[in-house]
């Protein structure tokens, strides 16, 4: 059944407002993929703040060149979704990739990540990278390396004092 050209506007307008909301966007051949797997990513995808949004590439193209977004989405192989991470910019990288690990018809196709278009293997080593909570982690734990090294130095000094002047007294 063909889509009216109200509706098609419709669908235009909402993707025109997720693509001003998002932080970062990653397009995804989903050809072959069965409900069941599409409502499991859907879920997977909502729990980080991210939203999948399955429309006609035509559509998505228009979207785009309308927000001045340079991207064709065109040119992408295969049926075209996009995730939209509204939270995290790696987060729906991470989540799709995840996903496609063991969903073999899921395949990440692109994405936008600071308004750059960016191809499938770049955007798979996007999803490759630490989380952010995680590099913070890793740098709180090297500033905080010195000053636990420079105590436990301190401790070991003073508890060798004391040791020394238990044996002292214990010899005396």
């Amino acid at each position: 059944m063909a889509i009216t050209k109200e509706k098609k506007q419709e669908i235009i307008k909402e993707l025109k407002d997720k693509i001003d909301l998002q932080k970062s966007a990653v397009f995804i051949d989903y050809a072959g993929t069965n409900v069941k797997d599409l409502t499991k990513l859907r879920k997977e995808l909502r729990a980080q703040g991210n939203e999948l949004r399955i429309a006609k590439k035509t559509l998505l193209n228009r979207a785009f060149e309308e927000k001045e977004v340079a991207v064709n989405v065109r040119d992408l192989e295969g049926q075209v979704a996009v995730v939209f991470g509204f939270e995290d910019e790696i987060s729906p990288s991470k989540n799709v990739y995840q996903f496609s690990k063991t969903h073999e018809t899921i395949k990440m196709v692109g994405g936008i990540l600071e308004g750059t278009f960016y191809g499938a293997s770049e955007m798979i080593k996007i999803a490759e990278l630490p989380s952010k909570q995680q590099l913070l982690g890793s740098l709180v734990g090297t500033l905080n390396a010195p000053v636990t090294s420079f105590a436990h130095v301190l401790s070991g000094t003073i508890s060798q004092f004391v040791q020394a002047l238990s044996q002292i007294r214990d010899n005396k």
